[in-house]
């Protein structure tokens, strides 16, 4: 059995804000997965159901952000889970938009609700960092982290939402990699391999043949004889007769 907790804030208020990107990501597997509705229980919301073979628990802590470890405390507890069965999806300010990091155990880089949780269960519990970039400077973060995504971002933010739910069998798992390979599939997917080749250039200072696009061969700049396409045989009599028999007299 695994834990995934989602951090956030309770109520609309907080519901769109940068730092309520985990409730937005347990929130999108629970749906696309089939999870059961959501229930209170342990300070939080929980929602519980399968991916892949794994059983999983969901669990959005309402305490607030910064008591967050006082939910997953008793539901980890209760469920007689150890730390390392846990996964915390958070908002992280030191990753660009739309990048994705999977990291196991650590410090909680000053993140209240990774603080609190600290606090609850320790360090040794696995974390899926979602970046929302940073606002410049380490004072306007409480603000930044509080506001809500911009409509500009609208179109990154499903794309890695889709990921994280694509993904998210592989993570129950124990495989990273395949995750993140999940989450790149809809933040960069793959461009398509049909591609109409470049012409080839043609030689420099080669003027082409008229009416084609072959350059002459090298020796072959004999101009065509008149009122024909091909150029002379060497050393080949081209006169006409008319002008043979006027070359007798000359």
């Amino acid at each position: 059995m695994k834990l995934f907790v989602g951090l956030g804030n309770p109520g609309a208020k907080y519901a769109a804000n940068r730092h309520n990107i985990g409730f937005m990501a347990l929130d999108r597997i629970a749906d696309d997965h089939g999870f059961a509705p959501w229930r209170g229980k342990f300070q939080g919301q929980l929602s519980e159901g399968k991916l892949g073979s794994a059983k999983v628990i969901l669990l959005k802590p309402t305490t607030f952000m910064n008591l967050s470890g006082q939910s997953v405390g008793e539901a980890m507890r209760f469920f007689k889970l150890d730390s390392t069965d846990v996964t915390v999806f958070h908002d992280e300010i030191d990753l660009a938009p739309a990048k994705v990091k999977v990291k196991a155990g650590g410090g909680h880089a000053g993140h209240n609700g990774l603080r609190s949780i600290h606090q609850h269960i320790g360090p040794h519990y696995d974390r899926v960092r979602l970046g929302v970039g940073h606002p410049g400077h380490k004072d306007r973060v409480p603000g930044y982290v509080l506001s809500d995504f911009a409509k500009a971002e609208a179109d990154w933010l499903d794309d890695v939402m889709r990921g994280l739910s694509d993904g998210a069998a592989k993570l129950a798992a124990g495989d990273g990699p395949g995750f993140l390979n999940a989450v790149a599939l809809r933040v960069t997917p793959p461009r398509s391999s049909t591609t109409t080749p470049k012409p080839k250039a043609r030689p420099k200072d080669t003027p082409p043949v008229p009416g084609t696009d072959t350059p002459p061969a090298p020796g072959t700049d004999t101009p065509p004889v008149p009122g024909t396409d091909t150029p002379p045989v060497p050393g080949e009599d081209t006169r006409t007769p008319l002008q043979k028999l006027a070359d007798k007299f000359r």
